[in-house]
């Protein structure tokens, strides 16, 4: 599966993550700790598309010139209630000065479509070529939601550039969704699954990651 806009991540810390989560006898604490430990990494990668500007500082021992993520830019991290939930507090650490806009929606299982319960994005944006966006879900499977999340920001005016979706586990057939509409977006994962079954799940995959997140 070759798109240039497509990124997987694959290191020894991925790969146990990825391990602790899909294991089913792994428990709710287990997949938390895998799923933070994944978070963090697919973050970074993330968001090297951030631009920076050179700053001078002063060290305790000298002056020198050095280089930080611009401060007229603005960062929003988008996740995918509920499950995405998972990398909010990760990405508050790394990314401070992020604006965090949930979106609600879940799927409806004989469908397979995406219904809507809450949205925080309808807020207004000037200048939205300075607006970076990162919206994080864990398993992107048919792709129906992470479109619907997508098309909010590209609404505003957004370049499909800017905008970076993170998952950890993917099916091919989601990302062909995605980039079928959006083909300019960034998508970061951290594996690239076998197939969706007859109910829309990935397969391996983890099962249902709200549910095993959440101990629910």
């Amino acid at each position: 599966m070759e798109n240039k806009n497509l990124k997987i991540i694959s290191n020894p810390i991925v790969n146990q993550s990825l391990c602790a989560m899909r294991n089913k006898n792994t428990n709710t604490e287990g997949v938390r700790l895998a799923a933070r430990k994944l978070t963090r990494i697919l973050l970074y990668e993330a968001t090297k598309n951030l631009p920076q500007s050179e700053v001078e500082i002063e060290t305790p021992v000298a002056k020198c010139k050095t280089s930080t993520i611009n401060n007229d830019i603005t960062i929003i991290i988008s996740p995918i209630l509920r499950a995405g939930l998972i990398f909010t507090d990760e990405a508050v650490d790394i990314l401070p000065q992020a604006t965090i806009r949930h979106i609600g929606m879940y799927r409806d299982e004989k469908t397979l479509k995406p219904v809507w319960y809450y949205n925080k994005v309808p807020m207004p944006i000037h200048d939205p070529e300075k607006y970076y966006v990162y919206i994080t879900d864990p398993m992107l499977a048919t792709g129906n939601s992470l479109k619907e999340a997508i098309r909010l920001y590209v609404e505003k005016g957004i370049p499909e550039v800017n905008i970076c979706c993170i998952c950890m586990i993917s099916a091919p057939q989601g990302i062909d969704a995605v980039f079928s509409e959006f083909p300019d977006v960034k998508l970061i994962v951290a594996a690239v699954d076998s197939h969706l079954n007859e109910r829309g799940y990935i397969v391996p995959g983890m099962g249902d990651a709200g549910d095993r997140i959440f101990n629910t």
